[in-house]
Protein backbone atom coordinates (compact mmCIF):
# COMPACT_ATOMS: atom_id res chain seq x y z
CA UNK A 1 0.00 0.00 0.00
CA UNK A 2 1.43 3.68 -1.31
CA UNK A 3 2.13 5.39 2.31
CA UNK A 4 0.50 9.01 2.82
CA UNK A 5 0.57 11.15 6.24
CA UNK A 6 -2.79 9.97 7.68
CA UNK A 7 -2.11 12.07 10.65
CA UNK A 8 -2.25 15.45 8.78
CA UNK A 9 -4.73 14.18 6.22
CA UNK A 10 -7.17 13.92 9.87
CA UNK A 11 -6.21 17.15 11.14
CA UNK A 12 -7.40 18.35 7.07
CA UNK A 13 -10.44 16.41 7.34
CA UNK A 14 -11.38 17.89 10.54
CA UNK A 15 -11.36 20.93 9.31
CA UNK A 16 -12.91 20.17 6.02
CA UNK A 17 -15.80 18.29 7.74
CA UNK A 18 -16.11 22.03 10.15
CA UNK A 19 -16.12 24.29 7.42
CA UNK A 20 -19.16 22.16 5.73
CA UNK A 21 -21.36 21.36 8.55
CA UNK A 22 -20.86 24.61 10.35
CA UNK A 23 -23.24 24.97 13.30
CA UNK A 24 -25.05 21.75 12.13
CA UNK A 25 -26.71 19.97 8.47
CA UNK A 26 -30.11 21.48 8.95
CA UNK A 27 -31.69 19.86 6.46
CA UNK A 28 -30.53 16.60 7.68
CA UNK A 29 -31.61 17.41 11.21
CA UNK A 30 -34.53 18.38 10.37
CA UNK A 31 -35.85 15.17 8.07
CA UNK A 32 -34.24 12.42 9.17
CA UNK A 33 -35.16 10.77 12.50
CA UNK A 34 -32.40 10.35 15.46
CA UNK A 35 -32.01 6.88 15.07
CA UNK A 36 -32.67 5.84 11.61
CA UNK A 37 -30.35 3.61 10.14
CA UNK A 38 -28.96 3.03 6.42
CA UNK A 39 -26.47 1.41 4.18
CA UNK A 40 -24.89 3.81 1.71
CA UNK A 41 -23.77 2.50 -1.75
CA UNK A 42 -20.60 4.14 -2.69
CA UNK A 43 -20.58 3.77 -6.90
CA UNK A 44 -19.40 5.03 -9.56
CA UNK A 45 -20.86 6.65 -12.82
CA UNK A 46 -18.18 6.08 -15.53
CA UNK A 47 -14.86 4.42 -15.76
CA UNK A 48 -11.83 5.21 -14.68
CA UNK A 49 -8.97 4.48 -11.51
CA UNK A 50 -10.61 4.52 -8.27
CA UNK A 51 -8.71 6.79 -5.65
CA UNK A 52 -9.15 7.45 -1.89
CA UNK A 53 -10.38 4.86 -0.49
CA UNK A 54 -9.27 4.89 2.74
CA UNK A 55 -9.51 9.08 2.95
CA UNK A 56 -13.46 8.03 2.41
CA UNK A 57 -13.44 5.55 5.22
CA UNK A 58 -11.36 8.57 7.81
CA UNK A 59 -13.81 11.09 6.75
CA UNK A 60 -16.89 8.60 7.97
CA UNK A 61 -14.67 7.53 11.20
CA UNK A 62 -14.35 10.99 12.14
CA UNK A 63 -18.02 11.79 11.67
CA UNK A 64 -19.00 8.44 13.93
CA UNK A 65 -16.96 5.97 14.96
CA UNK A 66 -19.39 3.51 14.65
CA UNK A 67 -20.09 3.83 11.14
CA UNK A 68 -18.67 0.59 9.61
CA UNK A 69 -16.99 0.98 6.09
CA UNK A 70 -16.44 -1.55 3.64
CA UNK A 71 -14.47 -1.36 0.33
CA UNK A 72 -15.36 -3.94 -2.46
CA UNK A 73 -12.27 -2.65 -4.98
CA UNK A 74 -8.50 -2.55 -4.44
CA UNK A 75 -7.42 1.08 -4.27
CA UNK A 76 -5.75 1.76 -7.73
CA UNK A 77 -7.84 -0.65 -9.79
CA UNK A 78 -9.63 -0.07 -13.16
CA UNK A 79 -13.13 0.59 -12.75
CA UNK A 80 -16.00 0.55 -14.77
CA UNK A 81 -19.31 2.56 -14.62
CA UNK A 82 -21.96 1.01 -12.18
CA UNK A 83 -19.05 -1.19 -10.00
CA UNK A 84 -19.59 -0.38 -6.29
CA UNK A 85 -16.38 0.82 -4.85
CA UNK A 86 -17.26 0.64 -0.92
CA UNK A 87 -20.30 0.69 1.35
CA UNK A 88 -20.69 2.22 4.38
CA UNK A 89 -23.69 1.49 7.17
CA UNK A 90 -24.58 3.11 10.18
CA UNK A 91 -26.68 5.86 11.61
CA UNK A 92 -27.93 8.00 8.76
CA UNK A 93 -27.22 11.33 9.84
CA UNK A 94 -23.90 10.40 10.10
CA UNK A 95 -23.57 9.20 6.56
CA UNK A 96 -25.09 11.98 5.18
CA UNK A 97 -22.73 14.48 7.14
CA UNK A 98 -19.66 12.92 5.57
CA UNK A 99 -21.16 12.04 2.06
CA UNK A 100 -20.12 15.35 0.50
CA UNK A 101 -16.62 15.51 1.64
CA UNK A 102 -16.00 11.77 1.15
CA UNK A 103 -17.30 11.90 -2.33
CA UNK A 104 -15.38 15.34 -3.29
CA UNK A 105 -11.85 13.87 -1.77
CA UNK A 106 -12.31 10.79 -3.68
CA UNK A 107 -13.88 11.74 -7.22
CA UNK A 108 -11.15 14.68 -7.05
CA UNK A 109 -7.83 11.90 -6.27
CA UNK A 110 -9.84 9.73 -8.52
CA UNK A 111 -9.96 11.48 -11.16
CA UNK A 112 -5.81 12.84 -10.97
CA UNK A 113 -5.39 8.73 -11.17
CA UNK A 114 -7.72 8.38 -14.33
CA UNK A 115 -5.63 11.28 -15.67
CA UNK A 116 -2.01 9.80 -14.74
CA UNK A 117 -2.75 6.43 -15.83
CA UNK A 118 -3.60 7.71 -19.58
CA UNK A 119 -0.02 9.17 -19.25
CA UNK A 120 1.40 5.81 -17.97
CA UNK A 121 -0.05 3.88 -20.58
CA UNK A 122 1.26 6.05 -23.71
CA UNK A 123 4.91 5.71 -21.87
CA UNK A 124 4.46 1.78 -22.15
CA UNK A 125 7.45 0.07 -23.16
CA UNK A 126 9.78 3.03 -22.40
CA UNK A 127 12.00 4.29 -19.70
CA UNK A 128 11.03 7.91 -19.47
CA UNK A 129 9.48 8.86 -15.55
CA UNK A 130 6.16 10.26 -15.75
CA UNK A 131 6.00 13.01 -12.74
CA UNK A 132 3.93 15.64 -11.57
CA UNK A 133 3.80 19.33 -10.19
CA UNK A 134 3.17 21.72 -7.72
CA UNK A 135 0.28 23.71 -9.74
CA UNK A 136 -2.07 21.28 -7.18
CA UNK A 137 -4.58 22.43 -4.95
CA UNK A 138 -4.01 24.76 -1.91
CA UNK A 139 -4.49 22.42 1.10
CA UNK A 140 -5.00 19.18 -1.30
CA UNK A 141 -1.14 18.35 -1.85
CA UNK A 142 -0.21 15.20 -0.40
CA UNK A 143 -3.64 13.63 -1.68
CA UNK A 144 -3.14 15.04 -5.05
CA UNK A 145 0.59 13.40 -5.17
CA UNK A 146 -1.06 10.46 -3.23
CA UNK A 147 -3.23 10.06 -6.30
CA UNK A 148 -0.70 10.64 -8.96
CA UNK A 149 0.92 7.89 -7.51
CA UNK A 150 -2.07 5.72 -7.41
CA UNK A 151 -2.23 6.17 -11.42
CA UNK A 152 1.03 4.87 -11.88
CA UNK A 153 2.77 8.22 -11.86
CA UNK A 154 5.80 9.84 -9.45
CA UNK A 155 6.13 12.66 -7.85
CA UNK A 156 8.52 15.67 -8.67
CA UNK A 157 9.54 17.91 -5.35
CA UNK A 158 6.76 18.12 -2.52
CA UNK A 159 7.19 22.11 -2.24
CA UNK A 160 9.64 24.74 -2.58
CA UNK A 161 11.89 23.37 0.62
CA UNK A 162 13.30 20.16 -0.89
CA UNK A 163 14.87 21.00 -3.89
CA UNK A 164 16.59 23.91 -6.01
CA UNK A 165 14.57 24.69 -9.01
CA UNK A 166 15.88 27.87 -10.79
CA UNK A 167 13.34 28.86 -13.16
CA UNK A 168 13.28 31.47 -15.50
CA UNK A 169 12.57 34.46 -12.88
CA UNK A 170 15.30 32.68 -10.62
CA UNK A 171 17.74 33.46 -13.38
CA UNK A 172 15.96 37.31 -14.28
CA UNK A 173 16.65 38.24 -10.84
CA UNK A 174 20.02 36.53 -9.86
CA UNK A 175 21.63 37.51 -12.95
CA UNK A 176 21.80 34.82 -14.91
CA UNK A 177 22.43 30.81 -14.84
CA UNK A 178 25.60 30.61 -13.86
CA UNK A 179 25.33 33.27 -10.53
CA UNK A 180 22.41 31.84 -9.64
CA UNK A 181 23.68 27.92 -9.53
CA UNK A 182 27.03 29.36 -7.72
CA UNK A 183 24.69 30.90 -5.09
CA UNK A 184 22.80 28.21 -4.05
CA UNK A 185 25.44 25.78 -4.40
CA UNK A 186 27.42 27.92 -1.50
CA UNK A 187 24.03 27.67 1.25
CA UNK A 188 22.36 24.07 0.02
CA UNK A 189 23.39 21.09 2.07
CA UNK A 190 25.61 18.65 -0.04
CA UNK A 191 22.56 15.91 -0.22
CA UNK A 192 20.49 18.78 -2.31
CA UNK A 193 20.39 18.41 -5.63
CA UNK A 194 20.10 21.81 -8.22
CA UNK A 195 17.82 21.87 -11.06
CA UNK A 196 17.84 24.32 -13.88
CA UNK A 197 15.00 25.06 -16.27
CA UNK A 198 16.67 25.97 -19.82
CA UNK A 199 14.58 27.15 -23.21
CA UNK A 200 17.57 27.22 -25.95
CA UNK A 201 20.79 26.28 -26.28
CA UNK A 202 22.64 29.24 -25.06
CA UNK A 203 20.97 28.42 -21.78
CA UNK A 204 21.84 24.92 -22.03
CA UNK A 205 25.44 25.35 -22.52
CA UNK A 206 25.58 27.76 -19.57
CA UNK A 207 23.50 25.21 -17.25
CA UNK A 208 26.20 22.37 -18.21
CA UNK A 209 28.92 24.82 -17.45
CA UNK A 210 27.43 25.79 -14.07
CA UNK A 211 27.54 22.09 -12.81
CA UNK A 212 23.57 21.65 -12.65
CA UNK A 213 22.63 18.07 -11.22
CA UNK A 214 18.63 17.87 -13.40
CA UNK A 215 18.30 20.24 -16.50
CA UNK A 216 14.67 20.58 -17.78
CA UNK A 217 14.29 21.02 -21.59
CA UNK A 218 11.11 23.76 -21.28
CA UNK A 219 8.74 23.84 -24.41
CA UNK A 220 11.42 22.58 -26.78
CA UNK A 221 9.95 20.80 -30.05
CA UNK A 222 10.90 16.93 -29.92
CA UNK A 223 13.58 17.38 -32.25
CA UNK A 224 15.36 20.00 -30.83
CA UNK A 225 14.85 18.16 -27.39
CA UNK A 226 16.52 14.87 -28.76
CA UNK A 227 19.74 17.10 -29.82
CA UNK A 228 19.84 18.82 -26.11
CA UNK A 229 19.46 15.29 -25.13
CA UNK A 230 22.33 14.57 -27.06
CA UNK A 231 24.84 17.41 -25.54
CA UNK A 232 24.02 16.83 -22.07
CA UNK A 233 24.09 12.95 -22.09
CA UNK A 234 28.22 13.30 -24.28
CA UNK A 235 29.38 15.45 -22.10
CA UNK A 236 27.54 14.84 -18.76
CA UNK A 237 25.75 11.46 -18.30
CA UNK A 238 25.27 11.63 -15.04
CA UNK A 239 23.03 14.73 -15.46
CA UNK A 240 19.10 13.84 -14.74
CA UNK A 241 17.69 15.00 -17.78
CA UNK A 242 13.40 16.81 -17.83
CA UNK A 243 11.14 17.24 -20.44
CA UNK A 244 8.56 19.54 -19.76
CA UNK A 245 6.15 22.55 -21.40
CA UNK A 246 2.56 21.99 -22.97
CA UNK A 247 2.72 17.98 -22.70
CA UNK A 248 -0.56 15.90 -23.45
CA UNK A 249 -1.48 12.42 -23.78
CA UNK A 250 -1.03 12.61 -27.84
CA UNK A 251 2.60 14.38 -27.67
CA UNK A 252 4.16 12.78 -24.49
CA UNK A 253 5.32 9.68 -25.96
CA UNK A 254 7.22 11.60 -28.83
CA UNK A 255 8.37 13.90 -26.29
CA UNK A 256 10.13 10.61 -24.51
CA UNK A 257 11.50 9.71 -27.89
CA UNK A 258 13.44 12.17 -27.38
CA UNK A 259 15.24 10.50 -24.62
CA UNK A 260 14.79 12.69 -21.50
CA UNK A 261 14.88 10.51 -18.22
CA UNK A 262 11.68 12.26 -16.56
CA UNK A 263 8.71 14.43 -17.94
CA UNK A 264 6.71 16.19 -15.44
CA UNK A 265 3.44 17.29 -16.52
CA UNK A 266 0.94 20.09 -14.43
CA UNK A 267 -2.10 19.35 -15.76
CA UNK A 268 -1.93 15.41 -14.07
CA UNK A 269 -3.74 18.56 -11.56
CA UNK A 270 -4.34 21.69 -11.71
CA UNK A 271 -6.93 20.82 -14.87
CA UNK A 272 -7.80 17.44 -14.01
CA UNK A 273 -11.66 16.56 -14.18
CA UNK A 274 -13.10 14.85 -11.73
CA UNK A 275 -14.40 11.45 -12.02
CA UNK A 276 -18.20 10.77 -11.41
CA UNK A 277 -18.64 9.17 -7.97
CA UNK A 278 -22.00 9.00 -5.91
CA UNK A 279 -23.31 7.52 -2.89
CA UNK A 280 -27.03 6.09 -3.08
CA UNK A 281 -29.25 5.10 0.49
CA UNK A 282 -30.23 1.83 0.81
CA UNK A 283 -32.06 2.63 3.16
CA UNK A 284 -33.27 0.38 6.19
CA UNK A 285 -35.74 2.01 8.89
CA UNK A 286 -34.65 0.96 12.47
CA UNK A 287 -32.40 2.14 15.30
CA UNK A 288 -28.66 2.86 15.08
CA UNK A 289 -26.59 0.44 16.70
Amino acid sequence: MLEINMELIRKQIRLWLEEDIGTGDVTTLTTIPLEHVSKGIIHVKEDGIVCGLRIAQEVFAIVDASLRFETKVVEGSSVLKGTILAEVEGNTRSILLGERLSLNLMQRMSGIATKTREFVNALDGLSTRLVDTRKTTPGHRLLEKYAVRVGGGHNHRFGLYDAVMIKDNHIKGSGGITQAVRSARQQIPHTMKIEVEVEDFVQLEEALASGADIIMLDNMVPSKMKEAVSIIKSRAPHIVVEGSGSVSVQTIRAMAESGVDVISVGRLTYSVAALDISLDLNERKGTAQ
